[in-house]
């Protein structure tokens, strides 16, 4: 399948990181977002990190222009005609599914729908979608700029050809595609739930401070300790999905999200985007 056109739905730092590495990669990007608020917001930090990227010579003043003409904002769906559709909204399957039907009503019935879903079964979503077979995950990380790994996941539904295509995607685009089954926290946040449950459970027990726990682990090797990557990745998604792991694995024990990181939740205090999470920050 020839990949023209991409379309990032939801302008969340996730997606316009998306939006921006699909056009930096040479794609004809649209952003999709349905509040003008947040749209803007995106527009102007995709180009305060192209402008970071000139300034630091990483790219020259045409390739950042030549990026920013790529990519089209909207936040109107009747626009969003593309390839392959990518997104990065809300964790809540009705309304994954909903844009996904509503975006299928639109558009060539070969196009390609991928969740960047971190949580949530992308079974559950294909199996609720016109054409289950061409919905699949497309797993990014953040910053999704910079981080290479791509988790592609695939569900009893996919076929052979939607695989291909987002694998050969996430190589155009510089990323390094690792396949995967549909299974709870696929294989990355599967595999790093007890690397940040166990650190908090140490915070709970008064056997460590947060900030002693992220020197110890980065004084290993670590670039980040748990409680400073926490806050960058955001404690109401890191929470979310350690809730969904815990709840689609029945409920181990090991596995019982941290009652630190639900007050930070309740509290409002998600990390960087909100300027105090473990750690407070300008």
């Amino acid at each position: 399948m020839n990949i023209n056109s991409i379309c990032v739905c939801g302008a969340g730092t996730m997606g316009s990181g998306i939006a921006q590495a699909a056009a930096q990669s040479g794609f004809a990007t649209i952003l999709y977002e349905p509040n003008q608020g947040v749209l803007e917001k995106a527009k102007m930090g995709i180009e305060k990190n192209l402008e970071t990227l000139t300034t630091k010579n990483k790219i020259t003043a045409e390739e950042k222009e030549k990026v920013i003409q790529l990519i089209q904002f909207t936040n109107d769906i009747q626009t969003c005609l593309a390839d392959i559709f990518i997104e990065a909204i809300i964790e809540k399957l009705p309304v994954k599914i909903a844009l996904f039907n509503q975006l299928a009503e639109l558009n060539h019935s070969e196009c390609i729908f991928a969740s960047n879903t971190s949580s949530l079964s992308v079974t559950h979503i294909a199996a609720s979608v016109q054409r289950p077979e061409r919905v699949i995950g497309m797993h990014f990380f953040n910053p999704a700029t910079i981080m290479k790994l791509v988790e592609v996941v695939n569900t009893c539904y996919t076929n052979d050809q939607t695989t291909s295509t987002i694998v050969e995607l996430a190589k155009q685009m510089n990323k390094v595609p690792v396949i995967c089954k549909d299974s709870p926290g696929f294989i990355v946040n599967r595999v790093a739930r007890p690397f940040y449950i166990e650190s908090l459970r140490l915070v709970e027990d008064n056997l460590s401070a947060f900030t002693q726990i992220d020197l110890l682990m980065e004084a290993t090797g670590f670039k980040m300790g748990p409680f400073k990557l926490m806050d960058l990745i955001g404690n109401d998604i890191n929470y979310a999905v350690s809730c969904s792991v815990y709840e689609q694995l029945n409920n181990p024990e090991r596995l019982r999200p941290s009652v630190i990181q639900k007050k930070k939740v309740d509290n409002g205090e998600l990390g960087r985007k909100t300027k105090k999470g473990y750690y407070e920050y300008e």
